[in-house]
């Protein structure tokens, strides 16, 4: 298993600073024919500075890292062992639902 994380989009202002980053977290796994996902998904908020070492203009940032921005701005390991947890309940359930006959 391994996390693949994505920028929905991107939000900026008319200087040309990211201010949001929509993203999102996601990992399967197939057990016979079915197959367990876990996601995770969110928004994170920024305040750019242009005059600031290493500023990025929009035009050249990368998806890889906007994503390490998310990653640096939440808790990267909880929300993969969030996913993580949501597949292994997924795979053993404590509640079903049925009826005996």
């Amino acid at each position: 298993m391994a996390v693949t994380w994505t920028i929905s989009t991107l939000e900026r202002n008319t200087d040309d600073g990211v201010v949001v980053a929509h993203w999102q977290a996601i990992d399967s796994e197939t057990v016979g024919e079915v197959e367990h996902t876990g996601s995770s998904y969110g928004a994170c908020g920024f305040t750019p500075d242009s005059d600031a070492d290493g500023y990025t203009a929009y035009a050249d940032i990368t998806e890889a890292q906007a994503i390490g921005w998310v990653k640096a701005d939440v808790d990267a390991d909880a929300v993969e062992a969030g996913i993580a947890q949501q597949i292994a309940d997924s795979k053993a359930p404590a509640i079903t639902a049925g009826v005996p006959w």
